[in-house]
């Protein structure tokens, strides 16, 4: 397929059961208990770990963000940090490129307490199952409720399980929460 892009494949989204999905949640779940207090250390917020294909190969992306921006700085701060202790604690594990990176207008949400934080902000949401028959919402976060995330959309509100999220990222966001 030479000439061709090839679409991005977020491992998280392979069959829940294989072996490259349970590795995949691994490498994931590794990194974030090593990440989040690095970045707490730093004065940063972890905000999301992905571990997918893509055309150069497995990158192990890490977002952070801090009051004001994050700059280039911290981002070269946090990735030399890292890249020593994933290192060691991910030996043995397919060769990865690390990337380190803000956020950016289109944040991820991976944690619960993100969907109460964004209130009033927009969201797309993709969901494991569907819903009413549908697995693509975007529309106004209005909130939780338990463990569940309440999004309008078209004047309608859906109560989509936490757990039932496949990905979710604010659209064009521009603020500081």
């Amino acid at each position: 397929m030479k000439g061709k892009n090839k679409k991005k494949r977020p491992l998280k989204e392979s069959v829940s059961g294989t072996v490259a999905y349970e590795k995949a949640r691994d490498v994931v779940a590794t990194a974030e208990i090593i990440a989040r207090p690095l970045c707490r250390a730093e004065g940063m917020e972890l905000v999301h770990v992905e571990y997918q294909y893509e055309p150069g190969g497995l990158i192990l992306r890490i977002y952070i963000d801090k009051p004001g921006r994050v700059t280039l700085d911290d981002c070269v701060l946090i990735s030399r940090q890292l890249n020593d202790l994933l290192d060691i604690q991910l030996d043995g594990n397919n060769p990865y490129n690390l990337e380190v990176s803000s956020p950016g207008v289109d944040r991820p949400l991976s944690k619960l307490e993100d969907y109460e934080r964004f209130k009033g902000e927009v969201a797309r949401i993709k969901t494991i199952e569907s819903l009413d028959g549908i697995r693509n919402f975007k529309g106004l976060l209005m909130g939780t409720s338990d463990e569940n995330i309440n999004i309008m959309v078209e004047n309608r509100v859906f109560s989509i399980p936490y757990k039932g999220i496949q990905k979710a990222r604010l659209v064009d966001y521009n603020g500081e929460k």
